[in-house]
């Protein structure tokens, strides 16, 4: 279960993980869309589904992956708890074919789409689990995956910005957490960050469900 009960007003009735971001929610939609799908998935772009496929993208923000996956044809549902940054990519992404909804992780229970996926994209949003959060997330992504399914992770390192709830979280650890789960790790990498923040680093990781 999420804690809502939030230590400021700005988490309040919120996801812990969430905190800081309604507050920043204007600045950030201008960084979100500052970097494309292609520069920051650039690594994985190879293992993304080619043909039409559906995709989930947790902590959409504003928008940005989801509106990028939808022009290459797929049926996109962008999960997005904060209500700002939510308005922010419905006001940018306007003419993409998106099917938002206000759900988070956890539990991420989808009740307005319910169905499995060919992709679940969770782009710096992992970090923001804690530990017990994290291995019940990771069960409830294996449960959303058709069989042969990827989950794609972006895991941010470095200092946690004022105000955020954030965790160390390693690579290695999510491996061994997706192999728990029937997820096996197909591509790991490491990449700088792209707004040239010299004390952050990304990690990026593919875990697909097995073939049945």
């Amino acid at each position: 279960m999420i804690d809502r009960s939030g230590a400021d007003g700005d988490s309040i009735g919120r996801p812990r993980g969430t905190a800081g971001y309604a507050r920043a929610a204007d600045v950030l939609a201008v960084q979100y869309e500052e970097v494309t799908f292609g520069q920051v998935h650039r690594d994985v772009m190879g293992l993304v589904p080619v043909g039409p496929a559906r995709i989930l993208d947790v902590g959409a923000g504003t928008g940005r992956d989801a509106a990028a996956l939808a022009a290459l044809g797929h049926r996109v549902v962008a999960a997005e708890p904060t209500a700002e940054l939510r308005g922010h990519g419905q006001r940018i992404h306007a003419g993409s074919a998106i099917e938002w909804t206000d759900d988070v992780l956890p539990d991420l229970t989808l009740r307005q789409c319910p169905g499995r996926f060919d992709a679940v994209f969770a782009t710096a949003v992992w970090m923001h689990l804690d530990a017990e959060e994290r291995g019940q997330a990771m069960a409830r992504i294996a449960a959303l995956l058709m069989p042969g399914g990827r989950f794609f992770v972006n895991l941010r390192h470095g200092p946690v910005p004022d105000g955020r709830h954030m965790f160390d979280v390693t690579a290695a650890e999510t491996v061994e957490l997706g192999a728990v789960h029937g997820l096996l790790t197909i591509l790991s990498s490491e990449r700088p960050d792209l707004h040239g923040r010299d004390s952050v680093r990304w990690s990026s990781l593919v875990l697909q469900a097995r073939e049945r």
